[in-house]
């Protein structure tokens, strides 16, 4: 999958560089008319990208593209032009490294379960429901609003979404080739209870990162309704996952993993899992 990993990180840098160069070079952008011709040139790379790496389509298609939201998305959170828009540019980014990197990641540590599907584009549709709703209420409250959009408040979203990236790619990384994207359901002859590093702090780290990086998104949104809607849903969402990937790992590592339980908090607030009848001694 090393050939993998190469089309996902040259495709993303192609999309960004030749954003950056021709904002730069050939743009000088100065109204929202010139802001979408610039925009409208991310098929270039995009195509490049799928041209020379064709037998790899799908990934250059996708790491291009994300390559390209990132350079869009910086440019609005940085230019003078569209300051309301600062905490939307700041979220493309966000949004886009998070795809991105949970592909690449995925390709270094566990190139065994690598798919398309890595880039967690199509995780699910209450996925993008939930994006949609919070674009709706940027954009609304953008209009009506727009002193709403606070950069201090946008600044602690961003904070807050950067630990929760490192808590998860730190977890992936650690956990290796025992981290998947999907609930193992039968145990594989190498699979080890991961219990060092970010594991001896929480039981899922990955899922702390995911948690804090959902509701940090909205908040570098500056999106008061949807911060609270993403916090309850994901708590919901997590508290189901870990009960039901808990009652695995008991059946898979047995007393190993009572003890840990004992031992480590699950690292999601009054969440705890799923406990055993018996108890280990």
């Amino acid at each position: 999958m090393l050939s993998e990993l190469r089309v996902a990180v040259v495709s993303f840098l192609v999309g960004v560089v030749f954003m950056v160069t021709a904002a730069n070079l050939f743009l000088r952008i100065s109204s929202f008319g010139d802001f979408l011709t610039w925009t409208a040139l991310s098929s270039v790379p995009v195509f490049l990208s799928c041209a020379i790496f064709h037998k790899s389509f799908q990934v250059a298609l996708r790491a291009s593209g994300l390559g390209c939201a990132a350079a869009i998305g910086s440019f609005l959170w940085f230019s003078r032009l569209f300051p309301t828009f600062h905490p939307f540019g700041a979220y493309m980014c966000i949004l886009s490294f998070f795809h991105w990197s949970e592909y690449v990641i995925t390709a270094i540590t566990s190139p065994r379960t690598l798919s398309i599907d890595s880039f967690l584009l199509n995780h699910s549709k209450a996925y993008w429901i939930a994006a949609s709703a919070s674009w709706l209420e940027f954009a609304l409250e953008a209009w009506l609003i727009p002193g709403l959009k606070s950069e201090v408040i946008c600044w602690i979203g961003v904070l807050i979404c950067t630990v929760g990236e490192i808590l998860r790619k730190g977890a992936m990384l650690t956990a290796r080739s025992n981290f998947t994207h999907l609930i193992s359901t039968r145990k594989r002859n190498d699979h080890e209870l991961v219990t060092h590093g970010l594991y001896s702090l929480f039981r899922h780290p990955s899922y702390v990162g995911w948690f804090w990086w959902s509701i940090g998104t909205q908040i570098a949104l500056v999106n008061p309704l949807c911060v609270v809607a993403y916090a309850v849903v994901s708590w919901r969402f997590f508290n189901e996952r870990i009960y039901d990937e808990e009652l695995y790992l008991i059946n898979f590592f047995r007393d190993d993993y009572v003890h840990y339980q004992q031992r480590v908090p699950v690292g999601l607030p009054f969440i705890e899992g799923f406990k055993p009848e018996f108890s280990a001694p």
